[in-house]
């Protein structure tokens, strides 16, 4: 493998690893890890079987603070003791000489991502499958429960107009990545500014929060919340309404290169996780629909631009057969977003 152009710079990177490892058994050996589109995701093991996760941004040109290391990496070690299980931070590099770009390095976390059916079939059980939801939804209302003062992380962004921020950003980021005209995506866009509902609290967001991008433990409980790279402050039902996006239900339509694991039998319904979210919180959730029409529209962006990166090269991988099932599945996702607007309305 070409480490150089795969965004990883052998000769270099252990010699980092060197300074700050303690026993470290080099060489090093570096795997990517699938199932993110984003961020660039590394297991990095020695000769003694240590395991280490590194992140930097994608190759090429990227958008803005979405790949900020950085700032992820701040969000991260911040969280550290406050009951939000993340993985422990190693180090961080800002230094683009050592590999091409910023990354940070955090310790593995064992355990199961659940991705699909294959991982789901880890826990057959219904009250096994109905306990991941619970977990998640519990980590979520903690991340939404998290002092951001105490953590230092008042300044992560700014208190209030959330939505309306992210309006702005989202459709700006369509502006700049689209590979296409998609009269739809503006059109959702302007009734979701018409209808846009007051914040309902100020709170941590992660921003990209569904059941793969969190390691669980073998008994079901979420072990670490990962992928922090969309995170800010905001109104925490951007959270709530994202991850019913992303839970879907057998009888839902099929979204294209989407095989979610929660379609599985014994897996609970959106519905029971929203309520167990109120429950927890004691937050009114009536205005869910708007941030499920939101969640589906910010995704088909973030999606579009990824798209526009594999397009592009920028993973290192000949991709040109998902590029046009990309674009189905993208179409997909800005109809269900007219359609939960609609409902909100």
């Amino acid at each position: 493998m070409n480490f150089q152009t795969d965004g990883i710079s052998q000769g270099p990177l252990e010699e980092w690893f060197r300074e700050r490892v303690i026993d470290l058994e080099p060489p090093l050996d570096y795997e990517k890890i699938h199932g993110g589109m984003s961020n660039l995701t590394y297991l990095v093991t020695d000769q003694s079987g240590a395991r280490w996760v590194l992140r930097r941004p994608p190759l090429g040109k990227t958008l803005g603070s979405a790949h900020d290391m950085g700032r992820e990496v701040k969000v991260v070690t911040a969280l550290e003791g406050t009951g939000v299980p993340v993985p422990p931070v190693v180090g961080y590099c800002e230094d683009p000489e050592v590999t091409g770009a910023p990354f940070y390095v955090m310790e593995f976390i064992e355990g199961p991502v659940i991705r699909g059916p294959e991982q789901a079939a880890a826990f057959p059980g219904k009250e096994q499958r109905s306990r991941l939801g619970e977990s998640l939804i519990e980590t979520m209302a903690r991340i939404h429960s998290v002092d951001l003062t105490d953590v230092g992380l008042a300044d992560l962004g700014r208190h209030d107009g959330y939505v309306q921020r992210q309006l702005k950003r989202w459709s700006g980021q369509w502006e700049k990545s689209k590979t296409r005209d998609l009269p739809l995506i503006d059109e959702v866009h302007s009734r979701l500014v018409e209808l846009a509902p007051p914040q309902s609290a100020t709170t941590l967001v992660h921003g990209d929060y569904r059941l793969d991008n969190v390691i669980y433990s073998p008994s079901g409980e979420v072990a670490a919340v990962v992928d922090w790279e969309l995170c800010t402050i905001g109104d925490p039902l951007a959270d709530l309404g994202l991850l019913m996006v992303y839970w879907r239900e057998s009888g839902d339509q099929p979204i294209p290169l989407i095989t979610p694991a929660t379609v599985e039998p014994g897996f609970p319904k959106r519905e029971e996780l929203a309520a167990r979210y109120a429950e927890i919180t004691g937050r009114d959730i009536s205005a869910l629909d708007y941030f499920v029409a939101l969640g589906f529209w910010k995704l088909a962006i973030i999606a579009e631009g990824v798209l526009a990166r594999f397009a592009a090269g920028q993973y290192g991988e000949d991709v040109s057969e998902v590029v046009e099932r990309s674009k189905a599945t993208i179409d997909l996702l800005v109809t269900q977003a007219s359609r939960a607007i609609d409902r909100s309305a």
